[in-house]
């Protein structure tokens, strides 16, 4: 029997990286770069230290989302790791809830949609193969009290994947997506405070409890997902599409 290992190596490849400087975006380009790829980079920080060439867009905002779907069409990504996304929660009955709703549904499903829609436009006009790499979450798998809106965004992340996966199947583009678990990233202090305003816990608690909840034990790490990354760029996934891998340590049963 002649193996046949399909390589991991991205040289040639041209990535594009959302929401590039958190724990997972960072964690991404790093690994991306090693493997031989050019990176480029967006978040809506001012300031991005990694291997990429940076570009910072607010994708809340028609102009900034505008000027990056431009920015895309010239780079002509061959991988896009769609990772932009902000957190919120708050009761369903809570007064400011529509705003919260337009908030996180502009970044993490309007957004979100006009980047992969524009990359694989892209990806098209050129006539290659590419892989499209959603970041969605284990919160799209299932209702939470508090965090109504940033689930049912993730949701809406495992759909469109799966809508574009067939639609992009002919031109030898696959979409396919991540859903992490706990990770264990700078924005878990935001949601940590978050959770000891609304379920009156002291600082820190909610995300020692959830860490020991995972059925490995712990939190993940912003490593963990990349991996999984690499893994739906690369060859290794070649015959993978419309998939969602669940990173998150046995919390979910798919």
């Amino acid at each position: 029997m002649t193996l046949n290992a399909a390589p991991t190596d991205l040289t040639g490849k041209t990535v594009l990286v959302t929401g590039a400087a958190g724990g997972i975006g960072q964690s991404a380009v790093a690994h991306f770069a090693a493997l031989g790829a050019t990176v480029y980079a967006t978040d809506i920080a001012a300031d991005f230290s990694g291997p990429a060439t940076y570009q910072q867009f607010d994708l809340l905002d028609d102009d900034g989302l505008s000027a990056c779907v431009d920015w895309i069409s010239e780079i002509a990504p061959d991988i896009l790791f769609n990772n932009a996304a902000i957190f919120d929660m708050g009761s369903i009955l809570d007064g400011g809830d529509l705003a919260q709703m337009d908030r996180l549904f502009g970044v993490n499903v309007r957004g979100f949609y006009a980047v992969m829609q524009a990359t694989a436009k892209a990806m098209v006009a050129k006539a290659s193969p590419g892989s499209i790499i959603n970041l969605a979450s284990q919160a799209g798998h299932r209702g939470e009290a508090l965090v109504a809106h940033y689930c049912a965004t993730k949701a809406a992340v495992i759909s469109y994947t799966q809508s574009a996966a067939l639609a992009l199947a002919p031109h030898n583009i696959r979409v396919n997506a991540i859903s992490p678990g706990v990770i264990d990233t700078p924005m878990w202090e935001t949601v940590d405070a978050l959770f000891a305003k609304f379920e009156n816990k002291a600082p820190g608690q909610k995300k020692r409890e959830v860490g020991r909840a995972v059925p490995l034990g712990a939190m993940g790490t912003p490593d963990d997902v990349a991996r999984a990354a690499v893994f739906l760029a690369s060859d290794q996934s070649a015959y993978m599409t419309a998939q969602t891998i669940g990173v998150d340590g046995g919390n979910v049963l798919r």
